[in-house]
């Protein structure tokens, strides 16, 4: 993909984000607004913007490439991705789904007879994936390799890689860093996987200073649309060996969080910390009233990018399958 096309995808996307962003603030201030740990009014609205800027500049360039698949499959997983985790945002904010999360939680809720939002999440974000995983795996199949497992590897790195940016969506800036790491490499492609890395680098550098500075946050439906579209320039660039082992690592990171906080493992790693600190305000935490060390509580209270709904219960939210509370 010629550099002109890359910069041109980048610049789209982050023009469209804070056009978005703007639109989305004015037209839903309340249902939007959050109060983050230092008693401040943050604003959801970054997440729809983010998934709407970086999905339209990534159909937009991967169609130019010559991409068709690439482009079907990006506005399939970055819209899908993006809407159930913006009914997540909302609905699971409420008071009545505050118990209902992690696979725990939404099983809980199913036997009472009801459906959680982070359920109807998970089950959004696994359908679009596989729906842009069939479109990627479309087409010519040399050496009659099987669709089935094409479009399964695909659907699993689509939407292993949602919920992975997700479960970084704990700190101020931290899943758009993640998202800016990752987008680097597939940048320098030539095919539609090029298109869809410069819009997610748009969108998110686009999206970065308010985010760092604690005026907005990504949410799930900014998080798991970057992450899907991520996924989809991925599955788009690899073969299936490549495809297979991403999957793996995801699935495994995923595991992982069930166990193992990355947060405290940034911490303390002094590089990494150094990266997630960069850029941010400093942290402001009461000793008096800080939860032990390690506690799911601190992980919560500790955390700048997590947010509660104003005048209501503390929302610890739901980053996706299989994740922890955020």
């Amino acid at each position: 993909m010629p550099p002109a096309r890359r910069i041109g995808a980048a610049v789209l996307a982050a023009v469209a984000t804070g056009a978005a962003q703007r639109a989305v603030s004015r037209s839903f201030p309340a249902a939007l607004a959050r109060t983050n740990h230092r008693g401040e009014s943050v604003t959801l609205a970054e997440g729809p913007a983010v998934a709407l800027g970086a999905t339209v500049a990534a159909v937009t360039g991967s169609a130019l490439a010559g991409a068709p698949r690439t482009a079907v499959a990006a506005a399939v997983a970055g819209l899908g991705a993006a809407a159930v985790g913006a009914y997540d945002d909302v609905v699971g904010a409420r008071p009545e789904q505050k118990r209902d999360k992690g696979f725990a939680g939404h099983l809980r809720a199913l036997q009472e007879g009801r459906v959680s939002a982070g359920a109807v999440k998970v089950a959004g974000v696994g359908l679009s994936a596989v729906a842009a995983g069939l479109a990627l795996a479309a087409g010519p199949r040399p050496g009659g390799r099987s669709l089935a497992v094409d479009a399964a590897l695909s659907a699993t790195v689509i939407a292993g890689a949602a919920n992975v940016v997700n479960l970084f969506d704990l700190r101020p800036g931290r899943a758009l860093k993640v998202g800016l790491l990752v987008a680097g490499p597939l940048a320098a492609g030539r095919d539609g996987s090029a298109a869809i890395a410069s819009a997610v680098t748009g969108a998110a550098a686009a999206a970065l200073p308010d985010d760092l500075g604690e005026r907005s946050m990504l949410g799930d439906a900014g998080a798991n649309a970057l992450g899907a579209l991520l996924g989809v320039g991925l599955a788009a660039r690899l073969g299936r060996p490549g495809r297979a082992l991403v999957a793996a690592g995801l699935i495994g990171l995923m595991a992982a969080s069930e166990r193992v906080s990355f947060t405290a493992v940034i911490a303390r790693t002094p590089a990494l910390n150094a990266l997630d600190m960069l850029g941010r305000r400093p942290a402001h935490t009461l000793a008096a009233e800080a939860p032990a060390a390690g506690s799911p509580a601190a992980e919560v209270t500790a955390a700048p990018n997590a947010a509660e709904p104003i005048a209501a219960e503390p929302n610890a939210g739901e980053p996706g399958p299989g994740a922890g509370g955020r």
